[in-house]
């Protein structure tokens, strides 16, 4: 499983939900968007909705079409996802997956780069009190924010920069991870965790793991 991996990575970089923490209850997503366009007198179908959030997309045309300004509708749309994710937490959802603790193992510096918002990852990491990783970024509430999240490697890069890293690695569990960490001129892991078992990807990853345990048992020790 560790072919391809070198053993000089200055640090490992992870994605966030679906690799440390669950992924998002689609649902909650949803209701956010729908309160988005509630708050600007705009009553939308739900399912137009579970579209935007099943391929991630912002709504800039749907907004304009209402007569919304797409930024201010996209920054209320963001903290309205971020605060309904925080309250489905501290409700139970989106546990740490067990085999976060592994990574006490790693002998690098570790950063996380995730596509969800900046204030949701930076609640996650307080609410579970996940502090081995030095750097962590999530995307900004702007059209710009959202233009700049994976496969672009915009975030990523500067996660490397804050870890002075030259060779790093990426893990992630989507083909835009992969895609992100090539752009940035880094190797890969996908971690097919159970929720990606059957996914099928276009673009090959250094290597493939089934989980963080694994991923530490291979990775070669840092030289």
């Amino acid at each position: 499983m560790n072919d391809g991996l070198a053993g000089d990575y200055d640090a490992v970089v992870f994605d966030n939900d679906g690799v440390l923490v669950a992924p998002t209850d689609r649902e909650v997503l949803v209701d956010a968007v729908v309160d988005s366009f509630r708050a600007f007198g705009v009553e939308i179908d739900r399912s137009f909705a579970r579209r935007t959030v099943a391929e991630d997309a912002v709504p800039v045309e749907a907004a304009r079409e209402h007569g919304l300004d797409p930024e201010a509708f996209w920054h209320h749309r963001e903290l309205t996802a971020s605060l309904a994710q925080q309250a489905h937490v501290r409700e139970g959802g989106k546990p740490v997956y067990d085999d976060v603790a592994a990574l006490e193992r790693l002998d690098r510096p570790l950063g996380i780069v995730s596509n969800n918002q900046q204030a949701t990852v930076e609640f996650l990491l307080a609410h579970h009190e996940l502090d081995r990783f030095e750097t962590a970024y999530g995307r900004r509430p702007t059209l710009a924010g959202a233009a700049g999240r994976k496969p672009e490697p915009d975030y990523l890069e500067r996660a490397l920069a804050d870890l002075d890293a030259s060779e790093a690695l990426y893990v992630g569990d989507s083909e835009k991870d992969i895609v992100a960490a090539r752009r940035a001129g880094i190797d890969s892991v996908f971690l097919r965790r159970d929720h990606v078992a059957d996914v099928a990807l276009s673009v090959e990853p250094t290597a493939e793991v089934p989980d963080l345990r694994t991923l530490v048992d291979v990775l070669p020790a840092q030289h």
